[in-house]
């Protein structure tokens, strides 16, 4: 992976905020790192004696984010609220937007007391493709554990502030100038320093060592040869929009990877395996629709009753989600995707090609596995995740 860091621009940053957007730029510009809206960012500096946490806002893309983009906290409060042994979403959201000093400033991520509990400047976390790869196989703890050794590794535990008060307690007698980084299984990594430079080249050489490790054992070997197909795509949008109860827009992916992942084996099984990293749930459901015939009716009542049933089984006071899917597989042929708009169709398209390399890959590492049915239903119905998609 490239370092993109450049000296001479870095030296027209004027402050520590200018070089926080300089290097969340930088970071944003590769999607192998982040992905429409994915990772966050922050800066820790004083403001008038006291500390203040410049942390990425919600609805925000890493790649076009701006100096208004970050909202500014009282690391102080963040701290506090980390020790606390429960804290409702709501709550969390209140007392940020109380520590916050400018009140028009966006919501700060939901990762924000996460970024106040690392005693370093800048902190730089993003959900590189290669780091959740490995992390996301069979026996990803154990590659993991060898490839960083000097990384704090967590077990994958609900974003926000469960994630952020188990590190609370995982770091109270940590030297924290012992380890590189934190890696979170099945979520992504983070890097600090306290030179913005440092920070951002530990994550780019975090994340090629992964890189060079996939690309001696997980070699893909992509062969697929076109298949004619009569598919009509007229029907599919009418009758996607008809179960979506709103115009659809889609996406088709045709490409050597796409066609070669539709060709797989136990199509349903194979493809049906979860998400890559949490947020992504939000975007594109748990799973596909994947049409092995022509019969589009019969296969889009199966999804939706599969789906209502995975929403009864975990559900609470939740209100269910349009249970129609997100994108779907045609065997040997494409990935559709679907979309309110032309934008979100594009979004799924991304998220679901990034997905399918790394399927591929973990399985080369003994198999591809996600976080839990139950977690996947816990990050969907989660109020803080479903804002993004009314923003």
């Amino acid at each position: 992976m490239d370092n993109l860091y450049n000296d001479k621009k870095a030296a027209k940053c004027e402050s520590d905020l200018d070089l926080r957007v300089y290097t969340s730029n930088l970071l944003g510009q590769n999607d192998e790192l982040v992905l429409h809206g994915g990772g966050n960012t922050s800066v820790k500096t004083d403001v008038d004696g006291e500390e203040i946490l410049y942390v990425k806002g919600s609805g925000w893309d890493l790649v076009s984010i701006e100096a208004k983009g970050f909202t500014p906290v009282k690391r102080d409060v963040l701290l506090e609220m980390a020790k606390l042994d429960t804290l409702s979403d709501v709550e969390m959201v209140r007392q940020q937007r109380l520590a916050s000093i400018d009140k028009y400033a966006p919501n700060p991520s939901v990762e924000a007391i996460l970024h106040a509990l690392i005693p370093y400047k800048f902190v730089d976390h993003t959900h590189a493709d290669a780091i959740v790869t490995i992390s996301n196989s069979v026996d990803g703890d154990e590659h993991i554990v060898k490839l960083f050794p000097n990384f704090l590794i967590v077990d994958y535990i609900m974003p926000g502030f469960e994630l952020a008060h188990k590190i609370y307690e995982m770091t109270k007698t940590l030297d924290w100038d012992s380890i590189d980084g934190i890696i979170l299984h099945n979520h992504g990594i983070f890097t600090f320093d306290n030179d913005a430079k440092t920070s951002y080249t530990k994550m780019i050489d975090a994340v090629t060592k992964a890189e060079d490790f996939l690309d001696v054992n997980a070699i893909v070997d992509i062969q697929h040869k076109y298949v004619h197909s009569d598919c009509d795509i007229a029907r599919v949008v009418n009758t996607m929009s008809e179960y979506k109860g709103h115009e659809v827009h889609i996406g088709i992916n045709q490409t050597p990877l796409a066609a070669f992942y539709a060709s797989q084996e136990n199509l349903r099984e194979f493809a049906s395996r979860g998400v890559l990293t949490p947020e992504h749930i939000i975007r594109t459901k748990r799973v596909p629709l994947i049409m092995e015939d022509t019969d589009l009716i019969g296969g889009l009542d199966r999804y939706v009753a599969a789906y209502k049933e995975y929403f009864d089984k975990y559900a609470k006071d939740e209100v269910m989600l349009n249970p129609a899917p997100n994108y779907m597989i045609i065997k040997n042929l494409a990935v559709v995707s679907f979309g309110r708009t032309r934008e979100e169709a594009k979004i799924i398209y991304d998220i679901v090609e990034h997905t399918m390399l790394a399927v591929l890959r973990a399985d080369k590492l003994g198999g591809y596995q996600s976080i839990s049915e139950a977690d996947s239903f816990a990050m969907e119905y989660w109020e803080l995740e479903q804002a993004k998609l009314k923003k």
